[in-house]
This record gives C-alpha cells, structure tokens and sequence, in this order.
C-alpha cells in the first residue's frame, strides 16, 4: 500500500499561504518506516477535486486529504468525496453529537455541516476543538489547519495502520564529492540504482555555494539504516576510486 496526499486550496495556488502539510506528513510518516510516494496540489475546483478523489479511491492507496471540508461555500471535499463514491451526504450522528456539543444552538443553521459526511464515511477525533474530519475506505480527511490536521493524521496512521509500520524507520545518508560533474557519473550511478533496488538514490549537482565554494555534487541513499549504511560506504570507495575528493554531508 503506497501513500499518497491530497493538498487542497486556492490560498495555496496563489502564493497566499505556503503549504506545510506535506512536509510535515513526510516527517510523520518517516518516524514510523513509513514514505510518502505521491501528493498532489489542487484548487478549489469541485470537478478536479472530485476526480482527483475518484482516482485515489480506486487506487487503494492510503490518501491524506488536507483542507476543503469545513462549511463555507468554497470548501468542496466533503460534496466531492460524496460523488467519487456514488453515496449521498448525511449529518453523521457521532459528529452531531460532537457539534452540538461543542456549540449548542448556535451548530445550527450552518456549523452542523461540518459533520455531514459520505454515508459510508467514520469519524476522524479532532483533539482542538472537537470537530471531526472523516474517512471512508483507506482515503482520510482532515482539515486546513495544520495544529488540528497534524494530531489527526497521526491518530489514523496509530489506530489504523500499524501493520504497515516497519521495525526501523528508514534514514538518509550522503556524502559530497568535490570537483565532480554529473554526466561523468551517470554509469556509476545506473550501476548502484540496479544494485540496490530498494534504496531511493539522489544526486543534487551545484556550481558551488558558500558553505562549499567549488562545483560539486551532493549524494544521498534512504532506506533501512543497516543496507543505507553498506550502499555508502561502497559508494564513497568508488567516487574515491575515480579520484574525487569525498565529504560526509553534514
């Protein structure tokens, strides 16, 4: 099962606000040997959010959907998720509980929309103000607003996927080689790429910068600690090999 996520917002298409939840969900997901494999940025456009949501629920992916469902008449995802599933809108009865509670008679006209979800949809617990976002089938929905969304996603991951949990959380490791051009590497790098399949290997070239003032380029393997550690050490024998000069990247 891959992991992917859904980043909702106009505010974020016009430079309004920066995104901070993909970020954080890499983090989130990285303590628990866990990665992120694909996210998506979309506006406030009901056609696009639906088909982005029709995709991920016949992917059987893991899906993080972050903003769009509160109750205001740009926020689409709660009637898109609805249609991507073929399932009518309801007042779930746990989250009517939860608004009322939260704001008595004043969750009326408009606040009790917040928990009007997919028929099939559960609740996801918002420990700030009791709000709930909602799940239906492996795809999640949270809010906008990272101090509510964080705690959120990482009650789902808790609660409902710890089988995929692996036993050490994968690391990053690098090193810089000095004076060194890509295009004169690419047949070593095919060469590591084939031989460790399961590492994600990265190559970050740069004409210098303050911290290092000559060209070099910057490389990196993530994975479990035990293999990232061989793949390496095998690495720096081989860039030492054809006469670069090698760093441990900080």
């Amino acid at each position: 099962m891959k992991t992917g996520a859904l980043i909702i917002g106009d505010e974020l298409l016009s430079g309004k606000r920066q995104d901070k939840h993909m970020a954080a969900l890499i983090r989130m997901l990285a303590t628990r040997g866990m990665r992120l494999a694909w996210a998506e940025y979309l506006g406030d456009d009901p056609q696009r959010i639906e088909a982005a949501l029709q995709r991920a629920f016949d992917s059987g992916d893991l899906v993080f959907s972050f903003g769009g469902i509160g109750a205001t008449p740009d926020d689409h995802t709660r009637g898109c998720a609805a249609r991507a599933l073929g399932e009518s809108l309801a007042v779930h009865p746990e989250a009517r509980v939860l608004i009322e509670g939260r704001f008595g008679d004043e969750a009326y006209p408009h606040r009790i929309n917040m928990g009007t979800f997919p028929q099939s949809a559960a609740i996801i617990p918002n420990p700030v103000n009791q709000i709930p976002g909602f799940s239906c089938r492996d795809v999640h929905f949270v809010p906008g607003f990272p101090s509510m969304a964080w705690p959120m996603v990482e009650w789902v991951l808790d609660t409902h996927y710890r089988h995929l949990f692996s036993a050490a959380p994968d690391v990053e490791q690098g090193c810089i080689a000095l004076e060194a051009r890509e295009g004169d590497l690419i047949s070593l790098m095919q060469d590591f790429v084939a031989r460790y399949p399961t590492l994600r290997f990265s190559s970050l070239p740069s004409f210098g910068s303050e911290a290092i003032p000559q060209m070099h380029i910057e490389f990196s393997f993530t994975g479990q600690p035990a293999l990232v550690e061989i793949a390496l050490a095998e690495w720096q024998k081989a860039l030492q090999a054809k006469g670069y000069r090698v760093q441990s990247k900080g």
